[in-house]
């Protein structure tokens, strides 16, 4: 028979567990692995520790100290005696007192006395990530305890190597945006540049043969400079983060719409307007996604389809949800061939961008229609 012990263990274990998977931050799910495992092991106090570069920690967690006497222990501890023996050898750690073990340390006057210690170290591969520490359990820890401490460590170094990921995605994210912008300044702002050039060198040439036509040359002058401010100025502001919490979605789709019709909008280029319908507050992340794949297909459109408008709309859905549509009346394409020729990595990044927040995304076009972006986010994904 199974007992109530046992129950109670394997339901906090699938917690601490679902935790990793759930859409915790990371400090979140630490906590819960650190809680989970001093409650299941029977110890007065436990710890996580994720070390920097520097000798300290860039995370330590503990769970059976009070917040008056983590303040009075002070800073973060550094990577010194049984908290750096468990970041260096890769198995774990079991002592019935830590004082009288010849690699323990010191710490604070004001840190709790700590007797039997079981350390397990968090680790991925053949690099250790950090370490799970516990202490002072009566009668001391056992292979058992040893055992459990080992399945949530492992869970933490899931947690810990998806945080990494996380971050170096989102690092390489920064960096093709980035890449891009540089890429449109170059076709863009430096072509317009060298025009300016060119026609202040034919102005020079005609100032005194024909001053009329050097009056017209410095006339295209006045015009081109003008020009590249205003494509300098869009891509300023595609660089320069978007304050969403302050501004609010609509606003600041509102304000790029605006600053990209001034610098295409006329002439040869197409008109750009922004339209709102009743839009809903969404949460940062949801406005963070709508804005990018909006910036995403108004490049596409400015930049490639040769339209004549382009329009976006933001429209409430349902109670809390929201739709967005960039429409250019350009050149379109062939959905299915660029499929076909493997060169969808636009299009799937708009789809991934709209599963990360549980939304759905749409791209119509033919050759010669234009295209249709739409972007459908839930206001809540709770």
């Amino acid at each position: 028979m199974t007992t109530r012990d046992e129950l109670r263990t394997a339901r906090r274990l699938s917690e601490a567990v679902l935790a990793v998977s759930d859409q915790l931050t990371v400090p979140e799910v630490l906590q819960t692995i650190v809680d989970t495992a001093r409650e299941l092991a029977g110890a007065d106090y436990a710890a996580l520790g994720v070390p920097d570069d520097d000798g300290s920690f860039a995370e330590f967690v503990v769970s059976g100290v009070s917040d008056e006497t983590r303040a009075a222990i002070g800073p973060l501890p550094r990577q010194h005696g049984f908290l750096a023996v468990m970041l260096r050898e890769p198995q774990a750690q079991r002592v019935d007192d830590i004082r009288a073990d010849p690699r323990f340390g010191w710490w604070p006057q004001a840190h709790p006395v700590l007797a039997a210690f079981l350390g397990v170290p968090i680790v991925s591969g053949d690099e250790i990530l950090g370490a799970l520490y516990l202490a002072n359990k009566p009668g001391g820890f056992t292979d058992a305890d040893e055992e459990l401490v080992g399945v949530l460590a492992a869970h933490a170094a899931i947690a810990l190597t998806h945080a990494r990921l996380y971050a170096r995605n989102r690092e390489l994210t920064i960096a093709e945006e980035r890449a891009r912008i540089a890429h449109d300044l170059h076709d863009a702002v430096a072509q317009r540049l060298f025009g300016l050039r060119l026609t202040v060198q034919a102005a020079d040439l005609l100032l005194d043969r024909d001053p009329a036509a050097a009056r017209e040359r410095l006339a295209e002058v006045s015009t081109l400079a003008r020009e590249a401010a205003e494509e300098l100025h869009a891509a300023v502001l595609e660089l320069r983060p978007a304050q969403l919490a302050e501004d609010g979605l609509p606003s600041v789709l509102r304000k790029q719409v605006q600053v990209l019709d001034r610098a295409y909008g006329g002439g040869a280029g197409p008109r750009l307007r922004y339209t709102e319908v009743d839009p809903p507050v969404l949460p940062v992340a949801q406005q963070t996604v709508v804005l990018r794949v909006a910036q995403e297909a108004l490049h596409n459109a400015v930049r490639h389809a040769k339209a004549h408008n382009i329009a976006v709309s933001l429209t409430r859905q349902g109670e809390t949800g929201a739709v967005l549509e960039v429409t250019d009346d350009g050149a379109g394409f062939d959905i299915s061939a660029v499929l076909r020729a493997g060169r969808s990595l636009g299009l799937r990044s708009l789809r991934d961008r709209a599963c990360s927040v549980h939304g759905s995304a749409t791209v119509r076009s033919t050759p010669g229609t234009g295209t249709v972006v739409r972007l459908e986010v839930p206001g809540d994904t709770a």
